[in-house]
């Protein structure tokens, strides 16, 4: 069966305006006009190595069309989802925490984001296609049920969920978030939630600050079903493969989902300037081929990602393009920067790295192994 696709332009004209990175430009202030970290540019670079490098002709592209509001809202507020709303009818504004542009038109194609992943889930739970990969844009882990964050405007994968159970009979669902942040919102929506098993891997205390440690571990009916390893920074290829294998794959191994979610975030790679983590292409070659083997053996080859962050223009598509291979199967296109990052790639596990793995491994028992 072939892999999934979802893509479309407006994904990219989603304008989060002139900033300093992070802060709206203000010249009267100091702070010159340029870019937002949060900008198509990457998101676009990869499409277009998809396209030229013949990867794409492989794939089954599934169009998208906006989510409804009975899909939002089986996750977010009302006053959120109209809040976003007003901000993009007026031109333009932000998320929720003044770092999370909206502009002009966000709102329907945030809509799009959401209903694109809606629509490769569909086709997978449909047996159209085996896994797939949406490249999306605003990304949408950091977004909690009332506000959004961290770039973020509706959580995506949080909506998919929610429609795969409620429309698509498939009770238990994994994300796996490898984004080099936090996912918090995805955590939050589903913290009381055990049919929702939440794992993340990202940089400890990065952001949101103060957030993802392994005592945040769910709470009532979910409690145990929110798993974090909150790596130190420098974690690279080995500390990475090491939670795979002693956290993420027990952890599915004992929930036995229906379908795995992959928060896919390319910003804990080697370049990225949002994170300190140093993961190559090959890192996530690696990563992406366990969590195929786990979905073949759990799942009929239940797997979708959906994209979060990445925010290095030139290094981030060929991270991308890495995935999408392992996902499709087949042969593997070596990464162009290869010789650069061989000494990244061959830094060993460390001590301090081991202990906060170990950590999250021995809360894998709390969860109730399924029927």
């Amino acid at each position: 069966m072939p892999t999934g696709y979802v893509h479309h332009p407006l994904f990219f004209w989603h304008d989060t305006g002139t900033s300093a990175g992070l802060l709206p430009a203000d010249p009267l202030a100091g702070i010159q006009p340029g870019a937002h970290v949060e900008a198509a540019e990457a998101k676009r670079r990869a499409h277009e190595l998809i396209h030229a490098c013949g990867l794409l002709r492989d794939l089954v592209v599934i169009e998208p069309r906006e989510a409804t509001m009975t899909e939002l809202l089986r996750v977010h507020t009302g006053d959120y989802v109209q809040h976003v709303k007003n901000q993009s009818d007026r031109g333009g504004g932000d998320a929720g925490d003044g770092f999370s542009p909206v502009g002009r038109g966000s709102y329907a194609i945030a809509r799009l984001a959401a209903g694109g992943l809606v629509e490769l889930v569909t086709a997978v739970a449909e047996g159209e296609v085996t896994n797939g990969y949406a490249l999306l844009r605003p990304p949408g882990h950091h977004a909690t049920a009332d506000t959004g964050m961290g770039f973020c405007v509706f959580n995506s994968i949080a909506v998919a969920a929610r429609h795969a159970q409620t429309e698509l009979g498939l009770t238990r669902i994994a994300i796996v978030d490898i984004d080099a942040h936090h996912g918090n919102g995805t955590q939050s929506i589903f913290y009381t939630d055990p049919t929702v098993l939440t794992v993340s891997l990202h940089q400890a205390d990065c952001f949101p600050p103060d957030s993802g440690w392994t005592r945040e571990n769910g709470a009532g009916d979910g409690s145990g079903y929110a798993l974090n390893v909150p790596l130190p920074a420098g974690t690279g290829h080995a500390g990475y493969l090491h939670t795979m294998h002693q956290v993420v794959l027990p952890a599915l191994d004992r929930f036995r989902p229906d379908l795995i979610l992959v928060a896919a975030g390319f910003d804990a790679s080697v370049w990225d300037p949002m994170a300190r983590q140093v993961l190559t292409a090959d890192s996530y070659r690696a990563m992406t081929r366990l969590l195929v083997d786990a979905a073949d053996r759990l799942c009929h080859g239940r797997l979708v990602a959906a994209h979060e962050g990445g925010y290095n223009p030139w290094y981030t598509p060929f991270c991308i393009r890495a995935f999408i291979e392992e996902l499709r199967g087949g042969a593997a296109t070596p990464d162009p920067y290869e010789a650069a990052v061989a000494r990244y790639a061959a830094a060993p596990l460390l001590p301090h790295q081991r202990e906060v793995i170990d950590e999250a491994a021995q809360l894998i028992e709390r969860i109730h192994p399924a029927n």
